[in-house]
């Protein structure tokens, strides 16, 4: 992330205008609406001046009836304006949200793997809610404030000028110090709001950590540990608040203090005799009544200030996502469907420069139809080469074909067709069972093919039972179903997806041996004429595939059948016998 001082705020600035483009009929309605407010307000004061000049000194009183009736209009065009500049804002600003809050979902559907590696799932969360909320204050309340209150005053500086220049010179005396309070008090607000930011995606974090990992915590008897958590960064972002708090509070009494300085001044100077001379009564109060009205709109431009700086803050956080590198696809090569041949050439990868490398001069050759396994102790790299294979991470070094072609040279979403997932973390969506498989199908599927899907996995042997059948909701993350129901759910979607190619990490790792066993003759059927990769913990799940890869700390070490593994008395051999001789199927 940038740092608060490296953020050129007038480009943000700027930047944020352009939003309003699409939407600058009613933008200028509305402006134009504040700008009629602002000028009754100025209108009102001046009013004073005939009231007490003429008014009292009238016999009949007339002046009085129609002052009273000019009141009655001024206050009903000015409730008017208020609705329409108020309404206005709120549609333009609520209009600009939803456009900013799509642009950041849409570009997180493109960011590649790694940015999400290194990110907190909280922070990016709180910036779709938090900061784009910080941004329509931004966009409405101080947009409405800076006008209204900006016409009010230069209107009230007017009618001071119109009645003594002279006196409502004082005010050009202490404008300057009230700039000054103000970009001393802006800078602050800047460096409290990055904080603040902070603060939130943190708030945000815990939370979602703890709703994800609740029945672990219950289960570890760890509420205490996380209600301390919470309590930690819930403080945090309360005392970043009350820091803003201090500095909008402290900086409103003193900009009022040096505006009653002005109105000192004045008093003073009409002390004199001479300068009476020069001021009817009614011009008087008016001068001094409109002196007074200044410090309002004064006390709301220095309010507004920390909401505009915290929104623009925001909308540089925004900005900065945004304008992350999408994932790398600048393959044009496009395929209806592939044979399934894949061919990796002296390919090495690492997830950070200059560490341990994850893989290491991987050479295999997968003929289209083949199954072939990767076996492997935790952490050598079966699951790595999978997400190579669909580009999930982009590798530095060697080559991965697909047909005789790179698969850099195939558009993203060209080479992801190509592929059906089922992996050992299952995701749904908090959907329907039915919508849930056919997530990953390639164009339009009917209900028939659905269903079809669903038996050939054994999905039905549990929907049967349930009321709504293949349109029970899963839950959020599927919390209404088993582990075991949801892998069977996530190979139906890879049955329904007909890539192909499938890869199939630890697709059968949350079923017991019976499910296992039942599922197994499913994924033989899906496997008939395609590429299959298996990535497999329990070795008795693959010993019918055409090819074995034994993997260790990122390189191949052998690969055959599984007889000729057994017979070569190497790695393999010393895996197969640890994991029968531990009672392993």
């Amino acid at each position: 992330m940038s740092s608060t001082l490296s953020i050129d705020y007038k480009s943000v600035f700027f930047r944020l205008l352009g939003y309003f483009r699409s939407f600058k009929t009613a933008l200028i309605i509305s402006v134009f609406a504040l700008i009629i407010y602002g000028a009754i307000d100025a209108a009102m004061v001046k009013l004073i001046q005939p009231l007490v000049d003429d008014a009292f000194v009238s016999p009949d009183g007339r002046m009085l009836e129609l002052g009273a009736l000019l009141v009655l209009v001024i206050f009903f065009i000015r409730g008017i304006a208020s609705f329409v500049s108020g309404y206005g804002l709120a549609w333009v600003s609520n209009h600009v949200i939803l456009k900013m809050r799509q642009q950041l979902f849409n570009k997180m559907l493109h960011l590649p793997v790694r940015f999400f590696d290194k990110s907190s799932s909280g922070v990016l969360i709180s910036k779709i809610t938090y900061d784009t909320e910080q941004v329509a204050l931004a966009t409405s309340q101080v947009l409405i404030t800076l006008v209204r209150e900006g016409v009010t005053i230069i209107g009230l500086l007017a009618l001071m000028f119109y009645e003594s220049w002279q006196l409502s010179l004082v005010f050009f005396i202490v404008g300057p110090l009230i700039g000054v309070v103000i970009s001393v008090v802006s800078k602050r607000f800047r460096i409290i709001s990055k904080s603040i930011q902070h603060a939130m995606g943190q708030v945000t974090t815990s939370s979602e950590q703890m709703l994800k990992a609740h029945k672990i915590i219950l289960s570890f008897s760890g509420q205490t540990k996380e209600a301390k958590r919470f309590a930690q960064v819930n403080n945090n972002n309360r005392r970043q608040a009350m820091k803003l708090v201090m500095a909008r509070v402290s900086s409103t009494p003193l900009i009022q203090f040096i505006g009653s300085l002005a109105i000192a001044v004045v008093l003073y100077v009409v002390s004199y005799e001479q300068m009476r001379d020069t001021l009817s009564a009614g011009s008087f109060i008016t001068l001094v009544t409109a002196m007074g009205s200044l410090l309002r709109p004064l006390k709301q431009l220095s309010k507004v200030n920390g909401d505009l700086q915290r929104g623009l803050t925001a909308c540089a956080s925004v900005f900065e996502l945004l304008d992350h590198a999408d994932a790398p696809d600048q393959g044009q090569l496009a395929l209806e469907r592939a044979k399934g041949q894949l061919v990796l050439k002296d390919l090495s990868f690492s997830y950070q420069k200059n560490q341990q490398l994850a893989l290491k001069n991987i050479n295999l050759t997968i003929e289209a139809g083949q199954t072939v396994a990767l076996v492997g102790r935790s952490g050598s790299g079966k699951s790595t080469l999978a997400s190579l294979l669909m580009r999930f991470y982009e590798h530095q070094e060697g080559e991965i074909n697909l047909d005789g072609q790179s698969i850099n040279q195939y558009s993203l979403n060209t080479l992801r067709n190509q592929f059906a997932l089922v992996s050992q973390q299952v995701v749904l969506f908090d959907d329907s069972i039915a919508n849930n498989i056919a997530y990953g199908a390639i164009g339009e599927v009917t209900r028939a093919e659905i269903e079809a899907a669903a038996k050939s996995a054994h999905v039905l042997e549990f929907t049967d039972n349930l009321p709504l059948g293949l349109d029970s909701p899963v839950g959020e993350d599927g919390a209404n179903l088993s582990g075991g129901q949801k892998q069977r759910i996530a190979i139906a979607r890879a049955i329904l997806r007909n890539a192909p190619v499938l890869i199939l990490d630890e697709a059968t790792s949350a079923l017991d041996t019976e499910s296992e066993r039942a599922i197994q003759s499913a994924l033989t059927t899906l496997q008939q004429g395609k590429t299959s990769i298996i990535v497999a913990h329990r070795l008795s799940t693959i010993e019918h595939a055409d090819v074995i890869v034994v993997m260790e700390q990122g390189e191949i070490v052998e690969q055959g059948s599984h007889s000729q593994l057994l017979a070569q008395g190497g790695a393999y051999r010393l895996l197969h016998n640890m994991q029968f001789s531990a009672g392993a199927d």
